[in-house]
């Protein structure tokens, strides 16, 4: 990975391709995550739709990444998610842990997103176009957490889900 772009996770990847204002507030410390119902609902469903994982794959962790469910064995990584209501984000996630695996010299790495409650998978691989726009997005991201304020509320189908829901809306309550 060039030294010229700063350490993401890929929280900021997600974000990034949900909502830039989520993606600023994330960056600058401001974490809503915690009192949130539905984050709440994701970890459980993570947590108890596969049990037998933990002991058939690996945790890993590079460079900021925590992949829960990684197979060495078949080189793929597994992403749990609630729904596939922001699905290019989950993609661009995985796309990510992929890139960050090849960045590791693990080659050909492959991803699966898994929707239990909807009893869907969702297969990710990476390539050359899929590379560029990484690069392109840790480039954009850069350039929007580095403004000196935040962006504004995207007034989006998705926000009334979203754990910064009440920080973005407070002033319309008053």
């Amino acid at each position: 990975m060039s030294n010229k772009f700063m350490l993401l996770t890929p929280t900021h990847i997600n974000y990034y391709h949900v909502c830039h204002r989520k993606l600023w507030l994330f960056h600058h410390g401001i974490r809503m995550e915690h009192s949130s119902d539905t984050v709440t609902e994701g970890k459980l469903i993570h947590e108890t739709s596969y049990p037998q994982r933990a002991a058939k794959y690996t945790e890993l962790e590079l460079l900021g990444a925590k992949i829960d469910f990684y197979d060495a064995k078949n080189r793929t990584v597994h992403e749990v998610k609630k729904s596939d209501k922001v699905e290019e984000a989950h993609i661009a996630q995985v796309q990510y842990y992929l890139y960050l695996l090849e960045e590791a010299g693990i080659e050909n790495p492959q991803g699966v997103i898994e929707y239990p409650k909807l009893r869907q998978t969702q297969q990710v691989v990476l390539d050359d176009a899929g590379r560029e726009n990484i690069r392109k997005w840790m480039a954009d991201i850069e350039r929007i957490t580095a403004q000196a304020q935040c962006p504004p509320v995207i007034n989006s189908r998705i926000c009334k889900s979203c754990s910064y829901y009440d920080f973005c809306y407070v002033a319309e309550s008053e």
